[in-house]
């Protein structure tokens, strides 16, 4: 079923009781976003908008805009951006062939360049948009051809996971400069690297920890983009509407979450299980609150990401997960800023911090749709400038703060 074609084929009574039960079975409170439909199939778009990954043509011009007038808070983000390591132009990428990373990224072979470079590609990207020095182009596709000449797989444990994270960072580099910048003679090139050597080790996905296949998924959607790949994208999409429930708890769902599909989780034990032990559930709990905040924070992040694209894309994925995204951002950010963690959560202790990854959503739930996030608002605005998690998140005060478009 489509989107705009909920009722058809339907019986009247069947039609005007689907309607009631969304209306009075919903939860009810101040501030959430109206119930979203049932979910429509997937549906690539007819065509695709590029500049289009995480960030649009719109939205980079308005971060132009900011910063030339000095404007807060994106000139200060502005300044850390160009002064961080991966602006640099004297950068020498370290490609690959095999990139082998066991769990932790240990052993590291490659790992931790092939992250960095792409954030690097992406940075420069961003700064070549901003100033337009083509040095900064010419240097995001020096590194970006550096690797597509090279990289031939992903090895070992963290296989997916590390195709992930760098897949996430490229295509956004990528779409920036391929579709802004005049002269990148070996696009083709990057683009076959992506389909051979990216794509197939996440475009089915994992049933490891959440925060894996939502970083995977949004490697998948975002290269999928690139490559103008319905197909893909179709198979994306379809992850995300079967894991972001598993992975964002609300009320709503009952006395226990939603298993993603193919999860194996049948029973209540092997439920808490994957829970980190936890038996209590409350709005906005994520299935790895308990293991720490930074690898929830890596999970939120992906979900923000691959809506925010989804957007760009013209399907807006917003409206479907607004309520548990709204959530888990509100249930973090409360105990991150300092209130206390109650008993029944975690024990009554939380791990870590979820990281420089709030602004996407809060910019696209509290500023575009207008939704209350008191304490989400206050993480955000005490973390700015968001910097880099150095692993596939990278200057989102920058790109998203308080950007309209």
């Amino acid at each position: 079923m489509r989107t705009g074609t909920i009722g058809r084929g339907l019986g009247l009574a069947t039609a005007l009781a689907a309607l009631i039960t969304g209306l009075f079975m919903a939860p009810a409170s101040a501030g959430r976003p109206a119930p979203a439909a049932a979910p429509a199939e997937a549906a690539a778009p007819a065509a695709f908008t590029h500049p289009g990954v995480l960030v649009s043509r719109p939205q980079l011009d308005f971060v132009r805009s900011r910063v030339q007038a000095g404007a807060q808070p994106w000139k200060s983000a502005y300044d850390q951006m160009m002064g961080s390591k991966y602006a640099s132009l004297s950068r020498t990428a370290k490609p690959r062939a095999v990139v082998e990373c066991g769990s932790y990224s240990n052993p590291n072979y490659g790992c931790t360049d092939e992250r960095e470079d792409a954030i690097a590609a992406y940075t420069l990207s961003l700064a070549w948009y901003l100033t337009q020095d083509s040095r900064y182009a010419q240097k995001a596709i020096e590194i970006m051809d550096a690797w597509s000449a090279v990289i031939r797989d992903h090895t070992n444990s963290n296989a997916p996971l590390q195709t992930g994270w760098a897949g996430s960072s490229w295509p956004r580099a990528a779409e920036i400069i391929k579709y802004t910048y005049s002269g990148w003679p070996n696009s083709g090139r990057f683009a076959t690297m992506l389909r051979d050597v990216y794509l197939p080790k996440v475009i089915n996905g994992s049933n490891s920890n959440g925060n894996w296949e939502l970083s995977m998924t949004e490697a998948a959607i975002g290269i999928a983009v690139f490559l103008e790949d319905r197909t893909s994208y179709d198979k994306a999409v379809a992850k995300f509407r079967g894991r972001v429930p598993a992975y964002i708890y609300v009320t709503a769902d009952g006395a226990l979450p939603k298993t993603a599909p193919g999860s194996g989780l049948d029973t209540r034990d092997k439920i808490i299980n994957y829970w980190q032990g936890q038996s209590t559930f409350m709005d906005g709990l994520s299935q790895e609150t308990c293991r720490d905040l930074t690898h929830t924070g890596y999970g939120i992040s992906a979900v923000s990401h691959i809506a925010e694209t989804s957007r760009i894309q013209g399907q807006d994925l917003y409206p479907e997960i607004a309520e548990r995204l709204r959530q888990a951002l509100g249930l973090h950010s409360k105990y991150q800023v300092g209130n206390p963690v109650p008993s029944s959560l975690c024990g009554g202790s939380l791990k870590d911090s979820l990281g420089p990854v709030t602004e996407v959503g809060f910019n696209a739930l509290h500023n575009r749709m207008g939704i209350a996030m008191t304490n989400t608002q206050t993480l955000t605005e005490r973390q700015r400038p968001a910097g880099s998690n150095n692993l596939f998140v990278a200057w989102e005060t920058l790109t998203h703060a308080n950007n309209p478009n």
